[in-house]
């Protein structure tokens, strides 16, 4: 069992940056793969990117390609995400979503296990 708290929104202007912050609870967070999803008003679950556990290997959505970084530090349990350049349409509640151990989850919701409460991020133009 796995709990995870996000971090770092808020509400910034179009072309800043921001960084997210998901914690975990647990020893073994280094086994879990972690996935940040985000969600706008009236529009389905979106993935934006993923951080495998085995080699730290990471996907990404088109739509934040280039602009987006996901990275980990197992040791303090937290996987972050750098958001640069960000656009209005990027304004969403973000999530962090965990496996269970060893998985490698998708690019949908349905491979995670463990979901944060979100972050709300608002760009304005």
């Amino acid at each position: 069992q796995v709990q995870l708290v996000e971090s770092g929104g808020g509400l910034v202007q179009a072309g800043d940056s921001l960084t997210l912050s998901c914690a975990a609870s647990g020893r073994t967070f280094s086994r879990y793969t972690v996935g940040w999803f985000r969600q706008a008003p009236g529009k389905d679950r979106e993935f934006v990117a993923r951080i495998i556990w085995s080699d730290g290997s990471t996907n990404y959505a088109d739509s934040v390609k280039g602009r987006f970084t996901i990275s980990r530090d197992n040791a303090k349990n937290t996987v972050f995400l750098q958001m640069n350049s960000l656009k209005p349409e990027d304004t969403a509640v973000y999530y962090c979503a965990a496996t269970n151990p060893y998985g490698f989850g998708s690019d949908t919701p349905i491979g995670y296990n463990y979901w944060g409460q979100g972050t709300q991020v608002t760009v304005s133009s």
